[in-house]
């Protein structure tokens, strides 16, 4: 199966006039995914289904009183609680499936209270069937975790919350 720019554009466009909330299109060559977010945005990805994992990712973190931190994202989270402006978020680099742990039958990687160092790996982020560790690049203390284990995350969407040391 080939899609070109042209017949792409024609698929977002026929889409945004549904009331379908996801596509998926796979074939040997790629997996194209398209989510609306919102009632006419929509989110495309469309990585080659050959390529390796690309390791580890640091994760995206932004003060909890940040401005960049807003949007529809946040907008449609189940319960934002108000961060304390001493608070780091944790955020998702991607969209995919929050892990806690590196498998079913092991430990979390953090819990609530536990110190974290930067670069020390606080959950997985599956996308594209592929485990991308997501690494912190702040120390300090969790105090909040936001995921469910197994719990669907959108781009920006803050995972955890750390008190800086």
């Amino acid at each position: 199966m080939e899609l070109n720019f042209s017949e792409l554009r024609e698929l977002v466009a026929a889409l945004n006039q549904t009331d379908i909330a996801e596509l998926t299109l796979k074939s040997d060559a790629f997996e194209l995914t398209l989510r609306k977010r919102g009632t006419t945005e929509l989110s495309a990805m469309a990585p080659n289904a050959g390529l390796a994992s690309p390791g580890p990712i640091s994760s995206v973190v932004a003060p909890a009183s940040s401005p960049a931190a807003s949007g529809p994202a946040e907008e449609e989270s189940k319960s934002a609680p108000t961060p304390d402006a001493n608070l780091v978020d944790i955020t998702s680099p991607m969209v995919g499936t929050f892990y806690r742990a590196p498998a079913p039958d092991e430990p979390p990687f953090v819990e609530i209270g536990d110190r974290i160092q930067t670069g020390q790996t606080v959950c997985i982020i599956e996308a594209m069937k592929l485990m991308n560790e997501l690494e912190a690049e702040v120390s300090g203390e969790v105090v909040e975790i936001l995921m469910q284990n197994a719990e669907p995350v959108e781009f920006g969407q803050v995972l955890m919350r750390v008190r800086p040391s």
